[in-house]
Parts: C-alpha cells; sequence; structure tokens
C-alpha cells in the first residue's frame, strides 16, 4: 500500500520531540550515513534538539502526523561564502524507501530560497556507496556535479563523497 506523502510535513523541533527522536537518531543504519552521532539517551536527544536544532535557522524535523521520525537541514556557509548552503537529512529506518525524504526534500526547496534570500546554491554531499539517497536528490532535480575523492574524513576514514547541487535558479518541483 502507497504511503499517503500529504501526512508529511517539516517544522521546527520541539523538546517535546525527544522520545520520537530516540527512535531513529538512536539507530546506526540511520544515522551511518550522515555526520550524526547515534542519539543514546533522552537526555542526549533533548540537549541535540535544544543545542543545535533549536539554535539554527534550518534545522527541522521531518514529521508524519506531527511526530518526529527524521531530520532535514540546511547550514549556510559564513562570510563571502554565504551564497552556498549544505544540505542533509535521515529519516527512520521503517520510512525508507517510502518517498518520504523526497517530499521532506521538495518542502525545504519549496522554502528556503525565500527564507534564505541570499542563497544562490544548495549543495548535497553523499558517500558514492549511498545510492538512495542520490536516488532523493535526483528526483527533486538536484545535478550530480561529481566524485569528490577523500573528500571528509568519516568516521575513522577517508572517504569519497558526490556532490549535487541546486541552484536558486533551478525550477522548484511541485510538492505532489
Amino acid at each position: 500500500m502507497a504511503m499517503d506523502l500529504s501526512r508529511i510535513t517539516v517544522r521546527p523541533f520541539k523538546l517535546a520531540d525527544a522520545d520520537d527522536m530516540l527512535l531513529w537518531a538512536g539507530d546506526d543504519r540511520v544515522t551511518g550515513n550522515t555526520r550524526l552521532d547515534v542519539c543514546v539517551s533522552k537526555e542526549q536527544a533533548i540537549a541535540f534538539i535544544r543545542d543545535e536544532c533549536m539554535a539554527q535557522e534550518f534545522k527541522r524535523s521531518i514529521c508524519m502526523d506531527d511526530r518526529s521520525i527524521g531530520i532535514i537541514w540546511v547550514i549556510p556557509w559564513l562570510g563571502e561564502d554565504n551564497f552556498k548552503a549544505d544540505l542533509g537529512y535521515a529519516i527512520g529506518f521503517k520510512y525508507w524507501g517510502k518517498g518520504i525524504a523526497t517530499k521532506a526534500v521538495k518542502i525545504v526547496l519549496s522554502q528556503v530560497f525565500n527564507v534564505l534570500p541570499y542563497l544562490k546554491r544548495l549543495q548535497a554531499f553523499t558517500l558514492v556507496e549511498n545510492k538512495a539517497s542520490q536516488r532523493v536528490l535526483q528526483k527533486v532535480g538536484f545535478q550530480r556535479e561529481g566524485v569528490l575523492r577523500k573528500f571528509f574524513y568519516f568516521k575513522g576514514n577517508f572517504e569519497d563523497f558526490l556532490v549535487h547541487s541546486f541552484l536558486s535558479t533551478d525550477e522548484i518541483p511541485p510538492l505532489d
């Protein structure tokens, strides 16, 4: 049965999301492809929401029926490079492959260039092996730019990453 994607929203985090966050942020299958650490306690989840998510302009909760099932973020670069920002996301393992990440990225694309009007370029980095995330980016109109060899020191190893970009002048995909 197909997922009803109208149930998916993106909103700022609330401290009350801590228990829901533990369900996905406590799973290394979810955090393994991101720079997020596995969240092991409610106190750690509350601290992350308070100190990271609520303190940054665009770290949002991916929700189903207003329950947190993942995270999506846009982190602008600073100084002269503030015209670009990095996009990242993660959703609970049981929600993989259902179009939820694609819907969340579409929602963010429909907002981010208005919320951050100086932004010209949104870029996303994926591990070369993370084909699912690459498909999400391509489905919403990101352009694959290439492989960056040994680009990040990632979880104890130097890893190759693919970079994809979406420009403020690209066509924003419809939300449906």
